[in-house]
Parts: structure tokens; C-alpha cells; sequence
């Protein structure tokens, strides 16, 4: 997969601020309360925060694919917003999980981020094309402006905009050290740091991609993400190399960190229970398999697994 077909060139309308604990609720329940409540002129009032932070929380809320705009209106000029089926799937009034208390929902969130069509092209480029394991932010910089600067179908942005869209993204994962101008309340204020995808170097003073074990990641999870992302692609094969989905750009794999070893152990882990997919192994190539319409077994697993948590 490519990034102009993962993403769409959409730079900087974060407003400088990562996604924070409660942010992904609001942006659907004021959604699905108020289709224009966006476009409002007392948003700042309604919402109980400033206008930098209204726009910030329409856009994290469109980014995690929870909400998404409708047709321009020609009276109006401006776009309302419709809560999405897997906004209303985790947060809805019999909601998956409404407050974000699974881990499970956060790898999911990160997931829904990441996934096509992405809102965030430069966070695309540093899960799926950045191969540094170690790195300092401003050689994230360079890659990301050359992969940019590649893309022959968008217009590259200014370097202080992908500045900007980096140091959101750290900031969204990596772990903040306390100092004296660092409360508690920005240590723990964004939930998908707790998912430890990015974290410090214990020989260099860089950040570094965790490629470890990731216990708190269901294996449901990641296969609801596989079956997203061969849905999207509109692969009618049947089969897939598990090869593909720990190394090609877009694929799981990429996006959740994990080796091919252990995307296998949690497959291994869902196969079983779900019939119609499996595993299979010719001449030391494991392939995934799967049946007709992979996007409604995805759904279909997702339900079983909340179903699970709430008995």
C-alpha cells in the first residue's frame, strides 16, 4: 500500500494538540447530539472548551474514523458530521466500551488512526515507511519530508508543519518525563501512551519503537485489524502470507509493531474459535485464510470479544 492511497494529504489540523482522555467520547456524543454542533458559533460554550480545542477535538474525532462529514450544505457553506457504525459501536448508548476502559479499545483506536483513509499522512510514514528502530525526532524529520517530497500526487507541506504533525505524534505516544513545568495532569493525559508503542532508548537518549510482546494487545484486535485492512484492499484471494501482514506498508504489522512470530501466536489464538479462518503452512510459508466478506467477520469478532468482557 501507498501513502496517497492510505491517506489523505491532511496536515496540521490537530491544532498542535494530541488526542486527550475523553476527547474521542466528546467528539462522537456532540456528534450524535448535534449534526452542526462543530459549525456552531457557541461551540466554545456548548462543548466547554476553547476554539483551538473544538477544532482539535472535530479533528481526532473524524481521524479515529468515529464520526465523518457529510455533503457540503449549499445554504450553510460548512459540513455537518454523522456519527460512523464503529463510533456507535464502541460509544454508543449500548456501546462496546463507552469510557475507554479497555486496553483492547485503545490498540483499536490506534488501529482506526492508522488505517485507510488515514488523516494522518505523517504518522502513516513513520509506522509503515520509517525502519529506524531508534531514532531522534529530527531524523523522523527527514524521512517523513522525503517520502513527502516523493509523493509526486500532493503538494509537499512546510517543514514546520510536519514538525508540528511529529511532535504531536510523540507526544500522543511517547512517555512524558515530569518536570517542574509538567504536572501530573499532562502525564496522564492521552491515553495511547499507555499502549508503550513508543518509548526511550536504554543506551542513547532517543525515542525508540517497542517491538516486544505486546500483552495488552487482544488477539481479537489484531484480527478485526487484519480483516480491515484485506476489506479495504478488496483482496478476493483467500489467502494471505502472514509475511505480508508483519512487513508491508499499511499492514498490521507495521502499524502495531509486532514480528511475523507473533502475529502467528495470536492468530493461533482466534483460529480456533472462529471456523471459517484459518492457518496454513506450505513449504515453512504460514498463510492466513479467510472467508467471503472479511469485513463482516471482522464486525462479527469485535462483538463477540465486548460480548465477552461485559459476562
Amino acid at each position: 500500500m501507498r501513502l496517497h492511497e492510505a491517506a489523505y494529504p491532511i496536515f496540521g489540523r490537530h491544532e498542535t494538540f494530541h488526542p486527550r482522555y475523553g476527547w474521542f467520547r466528546k467528539a462522537f456524543t456532540c456528534t450524535d447530539n448535534d449534526a452542526n454542533i462543530f459549525n456552531d458559533e457557541d461551540a466554545t460554550l456548548k462543548i466547554g472548551v476553547g476554539k483551538n480545542m473544538v477544532r482539535s477535538i472535530r479533528f481526532w474525532g473524524l481521524a479515529a474514523k468515529l464520526i465523518v462529514e457529510n455533503e457540503l450544505n449549499s445554504v450553510a457553506k460548512r459540513k455537518s458530521l454523522t456519527t460512523t457504525d464503529i463510533g456507535n459501536s464502541i460509544f454508543g448508548d449500548s456501546g462496546w466500551d463507552q469510557y475507554l476502559e479497555f486496553p483492547g479499545t485503545l490498540w483499536l483506536m490506534h488501529w482506526l488512526l492508522l488505517s485507510p483513509q488515514s488523516r494522518l499522512p505523517v504518522w502513516w510514514i513513520a509506522f509503515n515507511e520509517f525502519n529506524a528502530v531508534e531514532f531522534t525526532d529530527t531524523e523522523l524529520e527527514l524521512v517523513v519530508a522525503k517520502h513527502l517530497n516523493q509523493n509526486i500526487e500532493w503538494k509537499c507541506p512546510s517543514v514546520s508543519t510536519i514538525k508540528k504533525d511529529i511532535n504531536t505524534l510523540l507526544r500522543t505516544y511517547a512517555p512524558v518525563n515530569r518536570t517542574k513545568t509538567r504536572g501530573i495532569e499532562e502525564l496522564l493525559d492521552c491515553p495511547l501512551r499507555e499502549l508503550r508503542l513508543i518509548d526511550y532508548s536504554n543506551h542513547s537518549s532517543k525515542y525508540r519503537f517497542a517491538y516486544d510482546e505486546k500483552p495488552t494487545l487482544p488477539a481479537e484486535i489484531l484480527v478485526f485489524s487484519i480483516l480491515n485492512f484485506i476489506a479495504y484492499q478488496k483482496d478476493e484471494a483467500g489467502t494471505i502470507e502472514v509475511g505480508r501482514l508483519a512487513n508491508e506498508p499499511g499492514a498490521p504489522g507495521r502499524v502495531f509493531k509486532l514480528t511475523e512470530y507473533q502475529i502467528i501466536e495470536k492468530l493461533e489464538a482466534v483460529v480456533h474459535q472462529i471456523p471459517s479462518l484459518k492457518l496454513t503452512s506450505t513449504a515453512g510459508v504460514t498463510q492466513f485464510v479467510w472467508p467471503r466478506h472479511p469485513g463482516k467477520v471482522a464486525k462479527h469478532i469485535l462483538n463477540q470479544y465486548y460480548s465477552a468482557l461485559h459476562h
